[in-house]
């Protein structure tokens, strides 16, 4: 993340004081979540790209910064969403909001950083941001339902999860890196560049994170391990080993992915077979081919500092261990 911060420093911290202005509310309960969601440590990556997009297509004008701030708006309302859809307890290392609140606030403030978003993205007076960003996060919303279909079924392909991880996921990534193509007023092509750029990172991010929900330890990953195998979400590492394993083993999983509650030792014993099956090994290289694939995106525009800072930004994805 250093090279990014060499460039984009000075307007992060001013992301950071958008974040504030933005949450300005009558509702003091509004702020209070905000802001301790927004504070919690996140990586940031999804302003960041919007910044170095902008960036690397020579835009220089003011709309950048609150453009930014939006985006992670948009980030923290699905995040408030789904830790109240999965029961989630802990969020970055520490107690998620719906935890410390419960879930009526957690999805109401939710609800209140999406519209927010919405106003603040009219605001900067791009029709074309404004198609890209909501059409965004209708697509994110699809995701999640679709998720929630795909719960629990152990005959779920590749090609389907990575299509639920396009939508979810990946989407906003890409919807970042275009936002940051259009305020420069690249080409069609360039702008098309960036987006799929965009879409393979975010791919990739989930990808990785699917492999840290079975190796990292909670303090690494920021929330709690194993949580997707309790959810019945069937991740790449669980679908590559469910395609290697035998009837029995198979059997042991389904009746883990059915359970309501896991202890350790179930997990332990599904874990042990995605590590023997190299369910983990499978993923990081998946997730590899997709960030060969953003360098290939990249080649249409100039070599200099703000390529390489995008490039060190997606080889920072997959040697993250949280």
């Amino acid at each position: 993340m250093q090279a990014a911060l060499n460039i984009i420093g000075a307007e992060m911290k001013s992301v950071e004081q958008q974040f504030v202005k933005d949450l300005e509310s009558d509702v003091p309960l509004i702020r209070k979540v905000g802001e301790y969601v927004l504070s919690s440590g996140g990586k940031r990556i999804r302003p960041a790209l919007l910044l170095l997009a902008a960036h690397l297509c020579g835009y220089q004008g003011n709309q950048a910064v609150p453009l930014a701030s939006v985006i992670e708006f948009i980030h923290t309302a699905t995040l408030l969403h789904d830790d109240v859809v999965d029961s989630a307890t802990l969020r970055r290392g520490i107690a998620s909001a719906n935890t410390l609140w419960g879930n009526e606030a957690s999805v109401l403030v939710g609800d209140f950083l999406f519209s927010k978003s919405f106003s603040l993205m009219v605001a900067v007076g791009s029709m074309d941001v404004l198609r890209v960003l909501s059409n965004a996060t209708t697509v994110i919303a699809e995701g999640e339902v679709l998720q929630l279909l795909c719960t629990g079924e152990l005959d779920l392909t590749e090609e389907q999860y990575v299509g639920v991880v396009r939508s979810k996921t990946a989407i906003l990534m890409s919807a970042a890196c275009e936002a940051g193509a259009i305020l420069g007023a690249v080409s069609p092509e360039k702008q098309q560049a960036l987006a799929n750029f965009g879409m393979d990172l975010g791919i990739a991010f989930q990808l990785m994170d699917d492999t840290l929900d079975y190796i990292a330890s909670e303090e690494e990953f920021g929330k709690s391990i194993g949580h997707d195998l309790e959810e019945g979400k069937i991740t790449l590492p669980l679908i590559h080993t469910l395609r290697q394993c035998n009837q029995k083993e198979r059997d042991v999983i389904a009746a883990v992915v059915e359970k309501d509650e896991m202890s350790l030792d179930e997990f332990r014993e599904v874990s042990g077979l995605v590590k023997r099956y190299g369910g983990i090994e499978y993923s990081i290289a998946s997730a590899r081919r997709y960030i060969d694939a953003c360098s290939a995106h990249l080649e249409l525009f100039e070599a200099g500092p703000v390529r390489e800072a995008l490039l060190d930004l997606a080889g920072y994805v997959v040697t993250r261990s949280r």
